[in-house]
Formats: C-alpha cells, sequence, structure tokens
C-alpha cells in the first residue's frame, strides 16, 4: 500500500526546547494513524509542521508526494485540517462560516454551495445551517469544525484531538464520524490524549512522549513489544505515604514495575488475577488504606506505561 504521507527526522526547537525530536513515520493511504500522547507532548506542534502552518527546525515531509518545504502550496490542496480550537465565528451563522472557509479553499458558486450542503449533512446538522454559533453546544461547534476541514474533499484529513471538551454524546458521533469517512477512502491523522480513542479507531498507533516518538505499530505489535504483561490500579487515601508504600511493593511477588501518582499506584504484573490477593495484603502491611483496585489488562495504556514508567491520563 502507498504512502499518503512520509515524515522523515521532523524536529522543532525552541531555544534549548525541542517540541518535536526527531520524529519520522508513515501514513498509509486509507489509514487512520492515531498519534496518542499526554497534553504537551507534541502531537499538536507535530500536525501544525505538517499542514506546512510552522516550519520544522530540521526534517522534511512528504504529503502525496509533495515536500512540505518546497510545494506547501501543493500539499495543501490534498489535506484537511481540524485544529484544537475552534476556528469558526460567533457572529455568523453556520452556513456563513462553511462559505467563508470553502472560498479559502478555492471554492465557489454552485460547487461551494453543494459542498456546504453535503457536509452539513455529514455532520448532521442541516436544521442549525441558519442559526449563529453562539447558539451553538460546543460539540455542535466541534462537528462545524470538522465540516469546515472537509469542505474540499481532501485525501488526508488532520484531527487535533477533536473530542476535547465536548459531551459523550457529541464525542460518540464525532468517532463514528470519523470511521464513516475512513470508510469512504479518507485518509486520517488522529492525535488524542484519550487512550479508548485510539484503540477504537486506529489502523495504528504512535505514542509520543515528550517530543519523542517512542513506539508505533498496530495496537497488537505494540502489545507484544512490552510483553503480555498486566496493571494493577489501587487508588488509596490522599493521605497515605505513596513513596513508602511503593518501595515496599518494589520487587515483591511478581510486580515488575510501581508507579506513584496523584491518587494511588500502578503496579506492572505478569498475572494480575494470580497476583492480586498476595499484592492486596502486601499493601495493606505497607500501610496502604485501599480505595479501589482496577486491573487492566494488556492494551495501549499498558503499553504507555511500560516504555513511559507513568500513566496516560485525561
Amino acid at each position: 500500500m502507498a504512502s499518503i504521507l512520509q515524515a522523515n527526522n521532523l524536529t522543532k526547537n525552541y531555544g534549548d526546547l525541542a517540541a518535536v525530536d526527531d520524529v519520522s513515520f508513515d501514513i498509509q493511504d486509507g489509514e487512520i494513524f492515531s498519534l496518542l500522547g499526554p497534553n504537551g507532548a507534541g502531537k499538536t506542534t507535530t500536525i501544525s509542521m505538517l499542514s506546512t502552518l510552522l516550519a520544522p527546525s530540521s526534517g522534511d515531509a512528504l504529503i502525496n508526494g509533495y515536500s512540505i518545504l518546497k510545494d506547501n502550496m501543493q500539499v495543501r490542496k490534498y489535506i484537511g485540517i481540524v485544529p484544537q480550537e475552534i476556528a469558526l465565528y460567533d457572529d455568523l451563522t453556520a452556513l456563513e462560516n462553511l462559505f467563508y472557509w470553502g472560498r479559502l479553499n478555492d471554492l465557489n458558486g454552485q460547487e461551494l454551495s453543494q459542498r456546504v450542503h453535503e457536509v452539513l449533512g455529514i455532520i448532521d446538522l442541516t436544521d442549525r445551517a441558519r442559526d449563529r454559533i453562539k447558539t451553538f453546544s460546543g460539540g455542535m461547534k466541534r462537528r462545524i469544525n470538522i465540516a469546515a476541514g472537509l469542505l474540499h474533499k481532501p485525501k488526508l484529513l488532520f484531527m487535533d484531538e477533536p473530542t476535547v471538551g465536548i459531551d459523550p454524546q457529541s464525542r460518540r458521533m464525532i468517532l463514528d464520524m470519523v470511521k464513516e469517512l475512513n470508510q469512504q477512502g479518507m485518509s486520517i491523522f488522529y492525535t488524542t490524549h484519550y487512550m479508548e480513542e485510539a484503540q477504537e479507531l486506529s489502523d495504528r498507533v504512535g505514542i509520543i512522549d515528550q517530543g519523542k516518538l517512542i513506539a508505533i505499530g498496530t495496537q497488537d505489535e505494540l502489545t507484544r513489544q512490552v510483553g503480555e504483561n498486566d496493571s494493577i490500579r489501587i487508588e488509596t487515601d490522599p493521605t497515605d505515604d505513596l513513596p513508602s508504600i511503593a518501595s515496599q511493593l518494589e520487587g515483591f511477588g511478581e510486580i515488575s514495575k510501581v508507579m506513584v501518582e496523584a491518587d494511588g499506584l500502578t503496579l506492572i504484573t505478569k498475572d494480575a488475577e494470580h497476583s492480586l490477593a498476595p499484592i492486596i495484603t502486601q499493601a495493606g502491611r505497607a500501610g496502604a488504606r485501599i480505595k479501589s483496585i482496577k486491573i487492566i489488562e494488556p492494551n495501549l495504556e499498558t503499553v504507555f506505561l511500560h516504555l513511559t514508567g507513568r500513566a496516560l491520563r485525561d
């Protein structure tokens, strides 16, 4: 399968800070590729460089064969962008916003009018077309934001955390929309810090942390990289001495790693169900006042835990 995007050693420095540090990956034509990482990991900076909005400090990328450095006007013909921030005018209607963004993408006349009404149907907001954006909920604004990125029928759609801060119903609608657009042939580059979104949507996942791309592959491939381990999440009393408890759990039984978090501990172990009872006993002896326990079977969260030594939290 051909690549729609090839990123080669992309780097963005701000003084001594490498916001994106020597990142290379590709996206196959027709694929949903998710970049998963915490806030501040470099996801938005990566999209900004790939969409020609921000010049890299070094490196390059090809989109449909065109360089983001040398052929940025050609690149823009093939990409759509759904930014994390809402890029709409509150005092204009949904129609007026979409006509505005359509003209910026060189659409005019009957072609523009037809396409505006098509994307309103895709996002299921035809009945609100003449309402001002300021009357819309956060989820509806997100959907119009997506519609603006679809107007010129891009081959590759960049979506930068499109479900942040919206209600569950709108989030569900957007995830279903992403899958439908992909089934129609669109390639999608999706960034998120929600593990469950990456698990549901992605053909392949890249894990980024502190500007570095630390792993890439299908979910099965990533899980195999770190072994078939489970995680045990223990929530404790807020006044517990977590570092002391963690030190007494390190190396106990089949525990391979203990991570201290704000409200408890996360443990990595070979067989959570077999290990759970003795771990609870040992944690109690160490002074833990356990409020809840959750077993997390091997998935993207355990991969992130193993590779970074910390949990991926919303």
